[in-house]
């Protein structure tokens, strides 16, 4: 599964928009609009900083453990 998918997935289950997401992104510091938010996403740049920022506002913890 692609972050992009894995994103969209948290979004359905928080009944939360991109949109809603991005002005959630930009309130927090990190600013983003709708289509950059987009593009990262399907183009597969988005940051590691970025992605540990949308988990903390969906309310989700990224866990590392040991394969």
């Amino acid at each position: 599964m692609s972050i992009k998918e894995d994103i969209k997935m948290l979004l359905a289950k928080k009944a939360m928009t991109m949109t809603e997401l991005a002005k959630c992104l930009t309130d927090n510091g990190i600013k983003s609009s709708i289509k950059s938010l987009s593009n990262k996403l399907s183009r597969q740049t988005i940051k590691f900083e970025e992605v540990r920022k949308i988990m903390d506002i969906l309310g989700f913890d990224i866990e590392y453990k040991e394969r």
